[in-house]
């Protein structure tokens, strides 16, 4: 083998594409370019020329940048291809062999969270997997949703939408979270035409298309409200997601658990859980008591 043969390959040659992406993220992170070069701990002019598409960054350069932007695993992969260079995390489907562990964690979540509703997410707020908890109650508010998206569902006004008492509340903090996505990862072409579709759907104010700046923060903890008749439900949530995923799925995935915020809910989700027909022997809810108080003085 002639010493030009034993040679590294020669790098990949300036694309504007790499600069492009840069600057959609530190717009996206309010970073000027001397701040970023500063944080990067790289040289200015050269960050300047990479932009510009006239100089080519290193493997390194590109890790140092992406670390510095706080890039999700999947954002980093596409810069380091935009540079020319492979991506580094894998995209594993969650239904193969090498994620069975993570499979029957999230299986043991999910059964440990009965007869409360679970739900697994992605990060698109697609339904990819939910316990026998969320089936029934969604079965009991409308007869099951038909939707696969948890923001279709809440925004769709034959979905699950029409059983939200607190609807304006929880549709505004929903989009609070999606436009926030957005303006995190200004790449994500699926998030906004998600937020596009559902500040399409009837009843949505035109002015929540646009993100609110400024405005007052959310409640410290957001309590959904579902009425069916005279039941009512009301629910809160976590979220949990996987501590230093090397995945891009894991990366993306989430799995919220709801709770009753009241022992009304809780009685009404284990009779669901019962299916027993135990809900004909419910108390009312307590607001459904009170309107019938009022139609019996009134009549």
């Amino acid at each position: 083998m002639s010493p030009a043969d034993s040679r590294s390959p020669p790098p990949p040659a300036p694309t504007a594409r790499v600069g492009t992406l840069l600057r959609e993220w530190r717009a996206a992170r309010r970073l000027s370019q001397l701040d970023l070069a500063l944080e990067a701990e790289i040289s200015a002019r050269h960050l300047s020329c990479v932009e510009r598409g006239t100089a080519q960054p290193s493997r390194d350069m590109v890790a140092r940048l992406a670390d510095t932007l706080e890039l999700p695993l999947r954002e980093r992969n596409a810069l380091l291809v935009a540079a020319g260079y492979a991506p580094e995390f894998p995209e594993t489907a969650l239904g193969t062999p090498d994620l069975a562990p993570v499979r029957r964690a999230i299986e043991l979540v999910l059964a440990h969270q009965e007869p409360y509703p679970a739900f697994v997410l992605d990060r698109h707020w697609n339904v990819l997997q939910a316990n026998r908890a969320a089936e029934g109650v969604a079965g009991f508010l409308c007869g099951g949703s038909a939707h696969a998206n948890m923001l279709r569902q809440f925004f769709d006004p034959r979905d699950l939408r029409a059983a939200v008492v607190n609807w304006e509340e929880v549709a505004r903090d929903l989009l609070r979270h999606l436009h926030e996505a957005v303006a995190a990862a200004p790449s994500d072409a699926v998030a906004r035409a998600l937020l596009d579709e559902i500040t399409g759907f009837p009843g949505v104010p035109s002015r929540w298309r646009t993100r609110e700046l400024g405005a007052a923060p959310p409640p410290p903890l957001l309590t959904v409200r579902f009425r069916k008749g005279d039941r009512e439900l009301r629910f809160f949530s976590t979220l949990t997601t996987f501590a230093t995923p090397r995945d891009v799925t894991l990366d993306e995935l989430r799995v919220e658990c709801t709770f009753p915020a009241d022992e009304a809910t809780a009685e009404l989700c284990r009779a669901l859980a019962r299916d027993d027909d135990g809900l004909r022997d419910l108390p009312a809810s307590a607001s459904s008591r009170r309107a019938a108080r009022r139609s019996r003085a009134g009549s």
